[in-house]
């Protein structure tokens, strides 16, 4: 990237996504900040995760931005939703130097505006214009922009989140929870915010590690071992997991049993929802909520992947609730964008108020399955479309995000990855068992190309 072909696009679905002295060097984090500055012109907000890599971006890219006569506000390592739910406060826009889930070797850089969501594509356009063609505001020396230090965001964002729930109630309940943040950003943030909402938490990899040597980042059931076997010790009411930068989150229940991210969501959505309203979520997420929604006398709208794309829409379409199927729940009330500590918030606010435990509200929900699996992009995906159409005449087919063939309650959406060299594929069905020979045959179907 510091060498980039001409117009190539530099924002993924999710920021800039590269390896550190690879593609993120320093003269092209340097230039970006530049071009960050230059487009803001004014205080910006920068923040980051706990990658090792982390110092050497940062660094970069603030000196770009304050290069450009903008001033910078540093908040630290807090969890992504943290820093933007700084920004949305102090209505400033901000930088976030993260990868997510992706592993160690990765980081990124992604632009939040002041309104505390994900830039849309078009400003992101806009910046991609000033990097490319070179045209960066440069300050005279007496002009530089400074950076100031502020330590507040950790306090305000627990505080926004405890603003959203019955406190009261869920302390009365004294949870015992299990939690692992995975070294990642909510090393700090989700212990204390049970903490302070009552909680006793016992924590499994609450400490930064930049090489995320315990588990991989990712929180899905291979990397969570040791939670599970330590919520099905006993004495828990739940489990909770995080990703790299904590805007996720996953939950195990009493059981020890893995919560896929779509039951949660329309777990949410069920308790939440009101009569009239849109729930937001994209082609990728369970046939559950239409049958949640249709009950409440509510509607389901879908859209193409992308936290972004769905926290959007949701603004355009005035929707209180969304969300994907990956664990990233997006309450409006709150802040429009995933945020892991607020899913746990809005997770204890619900068992609160019932009688039910996590896994006996889980099973009352329409069952559907959906199994995912990631496969590496072996030629052009057209192929693999054209492939799937073959495959499954009759099918109904959509084209919105990569391609979705449907034959009632069965589904197939394969799509190319924003981040990464690969092909996600879900498959969906009301049996596991279904879903999953689905999954099978579909991949057989990639890796013969």
């Amino acid at each position: 990237m510091s060498d980039p072909e001409k117009n190539k696009r530099l924002f993924g679905t999710n920021g800039i996504r590269g390896i550190p002295n690879e593609e993120l060097t320093p003269e092209f984090c340097l230039l970006v900040g530049k071009a960050i500055g230059t487009f803001f012109n004014g205080k910006i907000v920068v923040g980051s995760d706990n990658r090792l890599s982390g110092d050497m971006i940062i660094n970069a890219v603030n000196s770009g931005i304050l290069s450009t006569g903008s001033e910078t506000v540093m908040i630290g390592v807090l969890p992504t939703p943290g820093i933007q739910y700084y920004c949305k406060k102090h209505n400033l826009p901000g930088v976030m130097i993260t990868a997510s889930h992706n592993p160690p070797q990765f980081n990124g850089i992604k632009c939040i505006d002041s309104d505390g969501t994900e830039l849309e594509r078009s400003k992101e356009e806009k910046i991609e214009g000033i990097y490319y063609s070179n045209k960066y505001r440069t300050a005279r020396w007496d002009s530089i922009g400074r950076s100031i230090l502020d330590n507040s965001g950790f306090d305000l964002y627990l505080n926004g989140i405890m603003n959203m729930i019955d406190v009261k109630k869920i302390r009365e309940r004294k949870f015992r929870v299990a939690v692992d943040t995975g070294n990642g950003a909510a090393y700090l943030t989700t212990p204390e915010l049970l903490s302070r909402l009552g909680a006793t938490a016992v924590t499994l990899n609450a400490n930064p590690d930049g090489l995320f040597t315990s588990r991989e980042s990712e929180p899905k059931p291979a990397n969570l071992k040791y939670l599970i076997d330590l919520v099905k010790s006993g004495g828990f009411d739940f489990g909770i997991a995080h990703d790299g930068d904590a805007d996720r989150a996953v939950f195990i229940d009493s059981s020890g049993n893995f919560i896929d991210g779509d039951k949660t969501l329309t777990l949410f959505v069920k308790h939440y929802i009101r009569k009239g309203e849109r729930v937001v979520t994209p082609i990728s997420s369970s046939d559950a909520l239409e049958e949640v929604c249709s009950k409440a006398g509510a509607n389901v709208v879908r859209t193409r992947v992308g936290a972004p794309i769905v926290s959007r829409t949701m603004i355009q379409e005035k929707a209180r609730l969304g969300g994907e199927e990956n664990g990233g729940i997006i309450y409006g009330d709150h802040q429009y964008c995933r945020d892991g500590a607020m899913s746990l918030g809005i997770v204890m606010d619900i068992l609160s108020k019932e009688k039910k435990n996590l896994k006996e509200l889980i099973e009352s929900l329409p069952q559907f399955f959906i199994t995912r699996k990631t496969i590496p992009a072996r030629s052009d995906f057209s192929i693999l479309s054209e492939m799937l159409k073959k495959e499954y005449p009759g099918w109904e087919v959509s084209t919105m995000d990569g391609i979705k063939l449907r034959n009632g309650n069965d589904w197939i959406l394969a799509r190319p990855s924003g981040t990464e060299p690969i092909i996600r594929l879900f498959t969906h069905s009301q049996k596991r068992e279904r879903s999953e020979e689905l999954s099978s045959k579909v991949e057989q179907l990639v890796m013969s190309v």
